[in-house]
């Protein structure tokens, strides 16, 4: 409770909530358009759609966090929700699918820029570490929530409405959540240590690249790609060609999977103050390859079931919430306080890359060769997403800060506090540390 007493924190929190139910309304939407446009196709129509909000995901961020520092953030972030808005209010009359690919590009480009700079504002308007850890677990806990009950209330819907309908909700969550953030102290960011655009572009990626706990996270970021593709792309058609489910049983599919979320998340606030970040994480990546194998194994049964498919969605959806919470302490411990902005935007495009690879893979191989080889080759890329974050980041590695940036960037001294504050983080991260 002393983390939402912080007013402007919990406007925020409202905030992300509200945008992130309207668009958990819109994803069941989008999926449903595109079942309404290509029948059999739809999975092939949306891997394509999701795979331009990856690139745009991918492109877009590190350019935006490059120039956030010389930018009102309030004002930034509250253009870029009306632009959604506005975007998402275009969608229902959508004729063909190429309009769907035109408007998701430009509706994920803002997206890519708002989500690094609302998450790199968080650390600044909560400061105290046990704060931020269960603000990381609440963020966690919304968007699991959405998970869970944007599909349930989009069955709901769907019972007495068109699915057109969830868009324009979802229009109405981004203005509302604009009109939060407008009235929400949000302080601008740090100036960034590096001179020269491309200096700022370049440096969460070098941050990354050059920690051994962050590189660690590169590779988690696969497997939890490869699974939630699984759940993201082929719940539409699996439901309702190889389940014959309604468009309401989709939305049932789908909480399934934000259930699973839910669970692990109520329990993780706790679980972080007791157990390492790095255990808790690969903890995950366990459960994940234990739902994708479960998976491709599902698929090469005579009899796909309801009950199956169900405990292999909560499973994969429990598994991601163990590895996507604990990576924002992971990031704020491994860098500089001035660099929070670049380092949230370098995970941001740099997870979404992963996604980008996996998505077209549970599309486009999905439509044209089956689940089954779908399956296979994202269970594959898991397994090798998992090795590569044990062997990048063991478990006596001990977190420190980012090493200077290469030749072009500017990295000033840092001050004394800021030090202080920096060696407390990494005390924090490791006393509890033991191999996995």
């Amino acid at each position: 409770m002393g983390l939402f007493a912080i007013r402007d924190y919990r406007r925020l929190f409202s905030a992300q909530v509200i945008a992130l139910f309207g668009t958990g309304l819109a994803t069941v939407a989008l999926g449903l358009l595109a079942y309404d446009l290509a029948g059999q196709n739809a999975g092939a129509v949306l891997g394509t759609a999701l795979t331009i909000k990856m690139v745009m995901y991918v492109l877009i961020a590190p350019l935006a966090a490059a120039y956030a520092d010389r930018l009102p953030r309030r004002m930034f972030l509250v253009l870029l929700d009306v632009a959604r808005a506005l975007v998402v209010l275009a969608l229902p009359f959508v004729t063909e699918v190429w309009h769907i690919y035109l408007l998701i590009g430009i509706l994920q480009a803002s997206s890519a820029a708002f989500t690094p700079t609302f998450q790199a504002t968080i650390p600044d308007i909560v400061t105290k570490e046990s704060d931020y850890t269960r603000a990381l677990s609440a963020s966690q806990v919304a968007y699991t929530m959405e998970t869970l009950l944007s599909p349930v209330l989009a069955a709901i819907a769907l019972t007495f409405m068109t699915f057109n309908w969830l868009f324009i909700a979802t229009s109405v969550g981004f203005v509302i959540s604009a009109m939060l953030v407008l009235a929400t102290r949000i302080p601008n960011a740090r100036p960034s240590d590096h001179a020269g655009p491309w200096a700022r572009v370049s440096s969460g990626i070098h941050t990354f690249t050059s920690t051994t706990s962050l590189r660690g996270v590169i590779a988690l970021n696969l497997v939890v790609a490869s699974a939630g593709s699984i759940v993201v792309v082929n719940t539409v058609n699996h439901v309702r060609d190889t389940l014959a489910g309604t468009q309401s049983d989709v939305a049932w599919a789908l909480a399934a999977s934000g259930g699973g979320t839910l669970l692990v998340a109520l329990a993780l606030p706790w679980i972080m103050d007791r157990v390492a970040d790095r255990r808790v994480m690969m903890t995950g990546t366990i459960v994940l390859l234990v739902g994708v194998l479960a998976a491709v194994a599902m698929t090469g049964t005579a009899v796909v079931s309801w009950v199956a498919t169900i405990a292999i969605w909560i499973i994969i959806g429990a598994g991601m919430a163990l590895i996507v919470t604990p990576t924002g302490r992971v990031i704020r411990s491994a860098v500089r306080p001035s660099e929070l902005p670049a380092a949230f935007a370098a995970q941001f495009s740099l997870s979404h890359m992963a996604w980008l690879l996996t998505y077209p893979i549970a599309g486009w191989v999905g439509t044209a060769a089956g689940f089954t080889w779908a399956w296979s080759l994202l269970a594959a890329l898991a397994v090798t997403g998992a090795v590569g974050a044990v062997l990048l980041w063991p478990a006596t590695t001990q977190q420190a800060p980012a090493p200077p940036p290469p030749p072009g960037g500017i990295d000033r001294p840092l001050k004394k506090e800021a030090v202080a504050q920096e060696a407390t983080l990494t005390a924090t991260q490791c006393s509890c540390a033991r191999p996995v």
